[in-house]
């Protein structure tokens, strides 16, 4: 009886110590569960802003080629209204010297008609003298001849007293006779001379008024083409100021969208930023093993070798050996990729991937020392635990704690976070005062030891804001390790 008594009670001990090792095994699994869910939806997260960052490259790249052909549309229609403009000018030039001629063809006109018009003129004078003269010798050898009862001329001779008065009569008669004869022939000749100028002058005219006319007719198709030409040089000029308006609409959707590109690209790296943490939290919890070897092909050692030269072709051999070592911690941890290539090549991890120096290298074949390194961590080799590593510069820049220097990189398991704001304002105020330091120091400290937990929370999402894909451009490897 006492035996059982006994043993109950030890099984009633040994019951109760085992309910919280359960309970706190219990509780780490769905610590570790939340954690792993709570990557898994940064991960959707950096998946969708990264959909949305090739949405948004995309219709860049479609606004770019159609602001391209715009302006190529601009440029063409530029130079054709600069040719519109310059035929509009030689037109113009054209219908100013058919203006002058014009002018003066008009001049030349008015001279020949007015010479018309006296040479008509002339001509009816001289044929009003011509029969008047007729008139007057007609009606002197009608007066002549048919005086006294038709007796006439021959009676006025018959008449004479002598033959002195009969030749004197005679030859007065005979010269009245020649004279008019002579007028009426003067008078006939000038009518000629005048008919002559008058066909002469009239068939100027006729030449002159053919040229005016095709001078006319050459105005009018030139004012017609020019006509023409301007409503070209309208129409042309109405759609380059349509192109124009596209041009400035295409600069404003491109300037919003570049916005939006900044943004995206910000939010990724955030994101990405609080995915490592969150790994690196996790991996501080569970501890993974991720030493031994690993059975390569020899595309994956060219791989391993390219990139250990990418980022430590200058360092010592340990230098890149701890490189290797990154990439195989990796390849063993259930956090990255699990192969040599899927984790050089995994976003926003690698910046000499992404730079295309490691596929560069890989194209000329790396050197014989950086093949020997990445056999020797492919054979089992590790110069630590390392999973993240970056220069000194964006270590201390981003404040990374705890770091080991292994030639110029800064490796480390945990990515922990100093408490850099406070550091910050302790020395402001050391330069303000010594007094207020040392009060601010206490301060601080106490906080410090208080709130470590959620002031390293806040500094890492501040931290992530200001982790973008451009600080590997600005500091070298700032990203290396998987930011």
């Amino acid at each position: 009886m006492q035996k059982k008594y006994l043993l109950g009670i030890l099984l009633i001990a040994i019951i109760a110590g085992n309910i919280p090792f359960i309970s706190y095994a219990d509780e780490y699994e769905d610590t570790i569960a939340a954690m792993q869910q709570q990557e898994a939806q940064t991960q959707a997260e950096i998946s969708d802003l990264e959909k949305q960052t090739k949405e948004t490259q995309d219709a860049i790249s479609a606004l770019q080629g159609q602001k391209a052909q715009t302006q190529s549309n601009v440029s063409n229609l530029e130079t054709q209204s600069s040719a519109l403009q310059s035929t509009i000018n030689g037109y113009s030039n054209k219908l100013n010297s058919l203006n002058d001629e014009i002018s003066e063809a008009e001049e030349a006109m008015a001279e020949v008609s007015s010479e018309i018009v006296k040479l008509n003129s002339e001509l009816q004078q001289a044929k009003a003298e011509e029969q008047d003269r007729y008139n007057l010798l007609k009606k002197r050898l009608k007066s002549t001849y048919e005086k006294g009862s038709g007796a006439g001329l021959l009676q006025i001779l018959l008449e004479s007293g002598s033959i002195q008065e009969f030749l004197t009569k005679f030859e007065y008669l005979n010269a009245i006779i020649e004279y008019d004869q002579r007028k009426i022939s003067e008078y006939q000749k000038l009518q000629a001379d005048i008919e002559s100028k008058k066909a002469v002058v009239e068939e100027k005219e006729a030449e002159l008024d053919q040229y005016q006319t095709q001078l006319d007719e050459k105005h009018d198709e030139l004012a017609d083409l020019t006509d023409t030409v301007r409503g070209q040089l309208s129409s042309t000029k109405s759609t380059l100021s349509s192109e124009k308006n596209k041009l400035a609409d295409y600069d404003k959707q491109l300037t919003e969208l570049d916005s939006k590109m900044k943004a995206l690209e910000a939010k990724t790296a955030a994101a990405q930023a609080a995915l490592a943490k969150q790994i690196a939290e996790r991996l501080a919890m569970t501890k993974e093993d991720t030493s031994g070897s690993y059975a390569a092909s020899a595309d994956e050692l060219t791989w391993l070798a390219a990139t250990i030269q990418a980022e430590a072709d200058g360092e010592s051999y340990t230098g890149k050996l701890a490189v290797g070592s990154v990439i195989m911690n990796r390849v063993k941890s259930s956090a990255f990729p699990s192969t040599v290539v899927g984790v050089i090549t995994q976003n926003m991890q690698f910046a000499s991937y992404r730079s295309g120096k490691v596929e560069l290298i890989i194209s000329n074949g790396p050197n014989s020392t950086c093949i020997r390194a990445a056999q020797e961590v492919l054979d089992g080799a590790r110069v630590g635990d390392y999973l993240f590593f970056m220069t000194k510069y964006w270590a201390d820049y981003y404040g990374i704690a705890e770091y080991e220097m292994i030639g110029n990189h800064a490796f480390f398991y945990r990515w922990i976070v100093k408490e850099k704001e406070e550091e910050e304002e302790q020395e402001v105020e050391e330069s303000d005062s010594s007094s207020e330091n040392n009060e601010s120091e206490s301060s601080s400290e106490s906080e410090n030891e208080e709130q470590e937990d959620s002031e390293e929370s806040e500094d890492n999402s501040e931290e992530s804001e200001e982790n973008s894909d451009e600080s590997s451009d600005e500091g070298g490897d700032s990203d290396e390790g998987g930011e």
